[in-house]
């Protein structure tokens, strides 16, 4: 299952926030930016604090060959606002956890820093377009997220999108060529399609 095709930009205008464009990330181009976010202090669930811009390029260059295995940038009005990723359950480790089913698609989300004052609301309005452009692919019956299980900002922040918590379990370590992902603990969350009217 292809959880999100490369197009192009998707752009939604959010009353009272502004219009939000998702993309496909560039690794040679937004690495830099990437690597910024990902090295500061509140990005430490995110994992990749200490590695280096170069890695960060590797990294995302290595998810932009997969099928499986989506980034992508996030803009207010133009400003870089947040970085999405989303994947097939079962071509993921988060498989080997729980049970899977077919349409299950994972999401991870790192919020950038502001720029400008702080917007309630903010975080919201933009996971709102991200989980609307996944629900709106062909396939996406459940989107299923694995925030670090200490991370108790990003589940509250889940559950008020609608996910449903599930049980805490173990991520199993990974070696790739490009990347080595530690073994995780993680809390599993769960929000369903809602039908259509």
């Amino acid at each position: 299952m292809t959880t999100a095709p490369r197009t192009g930009t998707v752009t939604r205008l959010v009353e009272g926030f502004g219009r939000v464009a998702l993309r496909p990330v560039d690794p040679a181009l937004d690495a830099e930016l990437i690597h910024g976010w990902v090295s500061e202090e509140r990005a430490r669930f995110w994992g990749m604090r200490g590695t280096s811009r170069r890695l960060v390029e590797e990294i995302y260059e290595d998810v932009d060959r997969r099928d499986t295995h989506h980034a992508f940038l996030a803009s207010l009005d133009g400003v870089p606002a947040a970085l999405f990723q989303s994947y097939d359950c079962t071509a993921d480790r988060v498989c080997e956890c729980y049970e899977a089913r077919p349409g299950d698609v994972g999401v991870h989300l790192l919020i950038g820093p502001p720029a400008g004052p702080v917007r309630p609301g903010f975080t919201g309005a933009l996971l709102d377009v991200f989980l609307g452009h996944l629900f709106g692919l062909p396939g996406t019956r459940r989107l299923v997220a694995e925030p670090d299980a200490r991370n108790a900002k990003a589940v509250v922040r889940l559950e008020r999108a609608g996910f449903v918590r599930g049980p805490e379990v173990e991520l199993p370590e990974i070696h790739l060529p490009e990347v080595h992902l530690p073994a995780k603990r993680a809390r599993l969350l769960f929000l369903d399609a809602r039908p259509r009217r």
